[in-house]
């Protein structure tokens, strides 16, 4: 028989392949994953007290049927209320909340249903006649409705006036949500002088003065940098024309745009 000489590669490569058979078997077994942690104690704590924070402050009865829930420092508010203004004031009194970072308000309105013809001639009537003796001849707020919800536009002479539209509609039973893109007009001391200069020359000129009888029906003006804009309901195309001629006889004007519409000619909305 021929000897079997081992050389030092050989040994070592035995040496290698007989230590790895003697490694435990779970060194090769992979790795376990383990589950996501869960919200420490302390965590717990700050969003039930803050859960039961906001639940203090909607303890009223018009949020009697809202539910909180708090995650990660975000109230989620649902439920019902009547009004659209119990829905806003919740999301108002949970920002509030210490402990609070943002509010996610799904409180669903209830109330009577109307429908959208029906919930917008309500609201112009009743916005016609808000600040009436505050000058709401320089108001011209527009109302849009469409599934309920109620988008205010328009111009307001100041924000006091806008709030009042706002607090108006807010409260009006049948009113699902509210979309505010009112536009307040400048502080300006130049632009005051032409309201006041425009109202005299158009109110004072003899076949334009009956629309101040009625205050909930006037020509509205709103004035912007020295631009004029003309809003409202007239009975003919010469009264449109004339408002239009008055206002723009003004010193200082710088323009005149005329959304005037004619009684009985529909919503045409035209510029001179």
């Amino acid at each position: 028989m021929i000897p079997i000489r081992f050389t030092g590669k050989v040994r070592l490569a035995g040496l290698v392949v007989g230590g790895l058979l003697t490694l435990p078997l779970a060194s090769f077994a992979a790795p376990r994953v383990s589950a996501s942690p869960a919200l420490s104690p302390s965590l717990m704590e700050d969003e039930n007290a803050a859960t039961t924070a906001v639940t203090a402050k909607l303890n009223k009865k018009q949020f009697q049927n809202v539910k909180v829930t708090v995650d990660g420092g975000i109230a989620t508010l649902s439920g019902t209320v009547d009004l659209y203004e119990y829905k806003a004031d919740a999301a108002k009194r949970a920002q509030k909340t210490k402990g609070i970072s943002a509010v996610r308000n799904t409180i669903e309105v209830g109330g009577p249903s109307l429908s959208d013809d029906q919930l917008k001639e309500k609201l112009l009537e009743k916005l016609q006649y808000d600040r009436v003796g505050y000058g709401n001849t320089f108001n011209a707020i527009s109302v849009n409705v469409q599934g309920g919800t109620v988008t205010l536009g328009g111009h307001a002479r100041t924000d006091v006036d806008k709030d009042s539209a706002m607090a108006l509609v807010s409260t009006y039973a049948g009113v699902k949500d509210v979309v505010e893109e009112i536009e307040v007009d400048p502080v300006s001391i130049m632009d005051d002088q032409i309201r006041m200069q425009v109202a005299r020359s158009v109110y004072g000129f003899t076949m334009l003065n009956r629309y101040a009888i009625d205050p909930a029906k006037p020509i509205r003006i709103s004035v912007q940098n020295g631009n004029v804009e003309l809003y409202g309901v007239v009975d003919s195309k010469a009264d449109k024309d004339a408002a239009f001629l008055r206002a723009n006889s003004v010193p200082g004007v710088f323009s005149v745009k005329n959304f005037l519409q004619v009684a009985n000619e529909g919503s045409e909305k035209s510029k001179n």
